[in-house]
């Protein structure tokens, strides 16, 4: 005898003859379907003899129904999120162990201080920037062609205050530095006009010998990023060089005496002196 027992409903599987009960106790339980009523219990009462017959065992269906339905739901959100976020991320793709993003005007300032006499390349980029995008594989590109060139990203979504510090006003921008000789040049292109980026590649890239520490951002740029509010970036002006002035008894004394001055004229001798000057002048 099968039935079907909940608080509000109970479904007979047999009826008063014996031959129909008979039949029901030889089918299995994967054969029989349940129907889904709107109006049951939270739990379901599901009872057997041996002979094939339900066992009186307690099941709670709908709440376990809803709850994995629930972690599934969520899982699947989770991971449709993690692959639209990768999906979106065009520029973490084909990086390469030279590229670096750059999280601050902190780290910019310390980076080209570290990259020693080795040339940097700054790229400003955007997210939503097509000719960012379209540029980017060539960039890494390059980046992989020439391991001893540092290249740093500089989101301009995340760095828009930074980047009008700078001066940066187009976009896809790059800026080229080197040691001592700090900002080698800056320039705008696309991925029509990419000769220009490799020209400046190929000028820039030979080694030379640094003279003096790095020099990296200009001055007047390091004196903006420490005046702009929307950064913390801390930086004292350096002092201006002041005009040498000569101070008695600073002076070294010379090697060689100075000739003496040649006597004064009195006036008689200096008539005399024009006056051979007008006789000569004449022809006399």
């Amino acid at each position: 005898m099968a039935k079907l027992m909940s608080n509000d409903y109970m479904l007979s599987a047999c009826n008063n003859h014996g031959l129909l009960c008979n039949k029901l106790d030889k089918l299995s339980v994967g054969m029989i379907k349940m129907p889904a009523f709107s109006n049951l219990g939270s739990s379901l009462t599901v009872r057997s003899s041996a002979g094939g017959e339900f066992f009186g065992r307690p099941v709670a269906m709908r709440g376990q129904e809803k709850r994995a339905g629930s972690q599934l739901a969520a899982a699947s959100d989770a991971k449709m999120s993690i692959s639209i976020g990768k999906y979106l991320r065009w520029w973490d793709k084909g990086l390469q162990p030279n590229m670096k993003e750059i999280t601050g005007a902190e780290d910019l300032v310390e980076s080209l201080s570290q990259a020693g006499d080795q040339l940097v390349v700054v790229d400003f980029f955007s997210p939503g920037c097509g000719g960012c995008k379209a540029l980017h594989p060539k960039i890494c590109q390059l980046a992989e062609m020439n391991p001893d060139v540092q290249f740093l990203q500089v989101n301009y979504e995340d760095h828009k205050s930074m980047c009008y510090s700078l001066g940066v006003h187009v976009l896809p921008f790059f800026r080229f530095y080197r040691g001592a000789e700090g900002r080698l040049c800056s320039f705008s292109c696309t991925n029509a006009t990419i000769k220009k980026f490799k020209d400046a590649l190929a000028k820039h890239k030979p080694d030379r010998c640094g003279l003096g520490p790095p020099k990296g951002l200009e001055e007047k740029e390091l004196v903006a990023l420490g005046a702009n509010r929307d950064l913390s970036f801390v930086y004292t002006p350096k002092p201006d060089l002041q005009p040498y002035v000569a101070v008695a008894g600073s002076l070294p004394e010379p090697s060689h005496p100075l000739p003496l001055p040649r006597p004064l004229k009195s006036t008689s001798e200096i008539q005399e002196d024009n006056k051979d000057k007008n006789l000569v002048s004449s022809g006399r």
